[in-house]
């Protein structure tokens, strides 16, 4: 049967419609996969999908989060350090990447040589809270009423060398009190247990205590951050009573080891515009946290410094992993 030249055109047509999409669909890049170490939810993980739509748009590449949860982020930094450094495979930690150095015995990578850190994302401090039981109203009058009774309190603990532990820790180291740590597998039962008054104090992150001090159910007694925080007017900066003490959470982004300079470049610069963003700003500030989006070469230098910052309080806590 012989074609009509209508037919064969449009079969022609269909033809070359079929090979220009097949050469489309095998040059199209992956996606770029921003690995996160914990659940979906937490802070990392909201963090993380709140920055990946707008470095997609900046990068003209789609860009998806894949949770990876477990071993206190070892499991997802241990896929990034050993994937190739060609961008396609990021990921977003948090204060463990530093404190694992110590923390555990023995990795499977390095946490700063096996890396390239592109930008911090943002800093969170935390809230010293007491069940409203506890007759003490701020950090001041809970040192007062601790020293004469070592032992007798306990602090709830969400998670064994977290930093919000650590931070437990270097209040005991400055302030010289001995209050006992009950670990608990996870923030929230241990949130749970002070409000019921099963234990009197733990430091918390702001957005999951803000609401139940707001109502009475727990009580602020001051905050990690350098000043006062507007969330907790009423709460005094710890370092106003312990001169000099900080305690901050971070989240940042990291590529493999050994990425080109001109990936560095192209990655870091559309996720600190992502940082930059009015909606990063808004999702930060109801929770007391500050958008950083540093530089890679001034995030590089934080890694470094914070792994022996971290050290030492790892090593008086004695704390190993769960």
């Amino acid at each position: 049967m012989t074609l009509t030249l209508s037919r064969r055109a449009a079969l022609l047509a269909l033809g070359a419609a079929a090979t220009v999409g097949r050469a489309q669909a095998q040059s199209a890049p992956p996606p770029i996969r921003i690995l996160v170490g914990a659940s979906p939810g937490g802070s990392t993980d909201t963090l993380a999908r709140e920055i990946a739509p707008e470095m997609g748009r900046l990068l003209g590449r789609t860009v998806v989060v894949e949770n990876r949860a477990g071993a206190g982020g070892n499991l997802a930094a241990d896929a990034v350090a050993k994937a190739a450094p060609d961008g396609n495979t990021l990921l977003l930690s948090f204060t463990s990447h530093t404190i694992n150095a110590t923390l555990y015995p023995k990795l499977p990578f390095d946490p700063v040589a096996d890396f390239t850190p592109l930008t911090m994302v943002a800093t969170s401090p935390s809230v010293l809270v007491a069940h409203p039981s506890l007759p003490v109203k701020d950090v001041r009058e809970l040192i007062a009423y601790a020293r004469p009774r070592p032992g007798q309190l306990n602090f709830a603990i969400g998670g064994i060398g977290s930093s919000l532990h650590l931070a437990g820790e270097a209040f005991k180291l400055q302030s010289g009190l001995y209050i006992v740590n009950i670990p608990y597998r996870g923030t929230a039962p241990a949130v749970a247990d002070v409000v019921a008054g099963t234990l009197p104090l733990m430091f918390a992150n702001v957005g999951n205590v803000r609401g139940l001090v707001q109502t009475g159910k727990l009580k602020a007694l001051g905050v990690t951050s350098a000043k006062r925080l507007p969330q907790f007017p009423d709460a005094p900066a710890i370092a106003e009573v312990l001169p000099g003490f900080e305690s901050s959470a971070w989240f940042g982004l990291f590529g493999p080891a050994k990425m080109s300079p001109d990936i560095v470049k192209r990655i870091s610069d559309a996720a600190r515009a992502a940082v930059r963003a009015e909606t990063m700003r808004r999702r930060l500030e109801g929770d007391a946290g500050t958008p950083v989006g540093n530089a890679p070469e001034e995030f590089a230098a934080f890694v470094r410094t914070d792994v022996p910052r971290w050290a030492k309080l790892v090593k008086y806590s004695g704390a190993t992993p769960d």
